[in-house]
């Protein structure tokens, strides 16, 4: 039969699902019963509510890989091993697997805050607000106001 390529509600759906539970595109992609990514591109750019569902999958992929990061950090399971020294046995740290620990954990940041940059992003933002929370007022100046309050910020300059 091949892949599915023809546009199915029910497909998109499955995508979603899998990728809100931490599997990549590809990973989905390479499943003989999906479509190729190829014609997942197209099914995004062609149907809205694909792109809607996608977009929150996205951001469940984001708080999944959030999960992911505390259970990586908390396992200490093979933080150490034993060493022969001479007679004595040791126990050492295991420098590559913690590495390795701390290269999962900021690769799933990275993807985080490219995926849901408002939550997990590392950007800081100001918004600006009038009275009360509400819409910053504002208001023409007439020409002689204007010149008058210019004088004004020059004369205090001049001081």
């Amino acid at each position: 039969m091949g892949r599915p390529s023809d546009y199915s509600q029910q497909t998109a759906a499955d995508i979603c699902v899998r990728l809100g539970l931490g599997e990549s595109l590809r990973e989905i992609c390479r499943d003989e019963q999906m479509p190729d990514k190829s014609t997942v591109m197209r099914w995004l750019a062609a149907h809205k509510e694909f792109r809607d569902q996608y977009a929150g999958a996205r951001e469940a992929q984001a708080d999944y890989y959030a999960e992911e990061i505390i259970e990586i950090a908390d396992d200490g399971s093979n933080d150490w091993m034993e060493r022969k020294r001479g007679e004595e046995t040791i126990e050492v740290e295991n420098h590559e697997v913690i590495g390795r620990s701390r290269l999962r954990v900021d690769t799933r940041k990275w993807l985080m805050a490219r995926m849901a940059p408002k939550k997990y992003g590392e950007r800081v933002t100001n918004e600006m607000v009038g009275k009360d929370g509400g819409p910053i007022e504002t208001r023409e100046l007439s020409e002689t106001e204007a010149a008058r309050r210019i004088a004004f910020t020059l004369a205090k300059a001049a001081q």
